[in-house]
């Protein structure tokens, strides 16, 4: 309880009763109850008043404040938000989990039972990759699912060793679910458009991307748009090169692609050179899950559910709390923004080729 005059502990029965007022009625109701264990007979008895008037006084002291009650445990969820980012953005569902030290990993195990538990189960499931997904991947269950097939929406073959790699996530996922794992056999990135038209009209490559635009569930992560991007870890991209996509209004990238607030790329030649499924594929499918963690990611978690990019997001308490402050302060001018997961027009706007970017 916080708020209240009195001081915490058991409550000396003699103070009980006679005039007080309604306010240290409901004080001492609420404690009696939550703090001293007796029941609502004992607390009517006590203060000279009904059982049935003793259930309202409860009952205001929680819509007061005056009573908080927290449910402590690691598969706890923040439900309020959780609604809350349902009606403001449209979305199918939301998982919101309380504030950690470790937020991303709170996050992952989340989105990891989210998925488990997922019906109708997706018999092909399509991803991304990424440190998000790398964790989503190692909280999975063995036995999550029987038979999912799970294919690589966008190119990612490292030009490192990461840890974090497309095929090692991929193979991750569906091995857990005992299924098999379809690669995307190509860079996220390449130097020219030319290059990436004739690796995506390669029958093999081509034959992935179809089967990746078929998948009856999506599951994704979004980064930021900083020095810390896997694409920079990857090496397709140096910092310098993020910070010029910065410069041009991008907040961070999906699925290799960085958009804007709208949630359309803001380098379309550097998107003609990004392989994998379109972000159209995202904004169409029934489900399309987002898994999304930490402050710097806030404005490409607000471009992702703005946009329709996904149906589901699962977050963490922070990010929840950024996105939910904003739509009571967009109001109706921002009511467009948030109409249930359609796609938005494309950009009319043509913008040059981000100088020097490079595989």
């Amino acid at each position: 309880m916080s708020g209240t005059p009195a001081a915490r502990g058991c409550v000396d029965d003699s103070e009980l009763g006679g005039g007080m007022s309604q306010e240290l009625m409901m004080v001492r109701a609420a404690e009696l109850y939550y703090e001293d264990g007796r029941t609502q007979d004992e607390i009517g008895a006590l203060l000279r008043t009904t059982r049935w008037k003793v259930g309202r006084l409860l009952a205001r002291a929680r819509e007061q404040g005056i009573v908080r009650i927290e449910i402590v445990h690691p598969a706890a969820r923040r439900l309020g938000l959780e609604r809350a980012l349902r009606e403001r953005y449209g979305l199918t569902d939301a998982v919101v989990v309380p504030a950690a030290d470790d937020a991303q990993a709170a996050v992952a195990r989340a989105a990891a039972d989210y998925l488990a538990a997922l019906r109708p189960v997706p018999r092909i499931l399509g991803i991304s990759w990424g440190r998000t997904l790398s964790d989503v991947a190692a909280r999975l269950d063995d036995g999550w699912a029987d038979g999912v097939r799970v294919v690589q929406v966008n190119g990612g073959v490292s030009l490192t060793r990461s840890p974090d790699g497309a095929a090692a996530t991929a193979v991750a996922i569906a091995a857990k679910a005992g299924g098999q794992a379809t690669l995307l056999p190509s860079p996220a990135i390449l130097e020219r458009a030319e290059t990436k038209a004739a690796i995506e009209s390669d029958r093999t490559v081509a034959a992935v991307l179809e089967l990746a635009a078929s998948a009856s569930a999506y599951l994704f992560s979004a980064g930021a748009a900083d020095a810390d991007s896997v694409l920079v870890d990857s090496g397709y991209l140096s910092a310098d090169e993020v910070a010029a996509l910065v410069r041009r209004g991008a907040v961070g990238d999906v699925l290799g692609r960085y958009i804007g607030a709208d949630g359309e790329p803001v380098d379309p030649a550097l998107d003609a050179r990004t392989v994998g499924i379109g972000l159209d594929r995202l904004r169409s499918a029934e489900t399309s899950v987002l898994v999304i963690a930490g402050q710097a990611k806030h404005a490409v978690a607000r471009a992702v559910v703005t946009s329709g990019l996904c149906s589901v997001i699962v977050t963490d308490e922070a990010t929840a709390q950024a996105l939910t402050a904003d739509a009571m302060t967009d109001g109706a001018a921002d009511a467009t923004a948030g109409a249930p997961h359609e796609p938005t027009a494309q950009n009319s706007t043509a913008a040059a080729s981000t100088e020097g970017t490079a595989s």
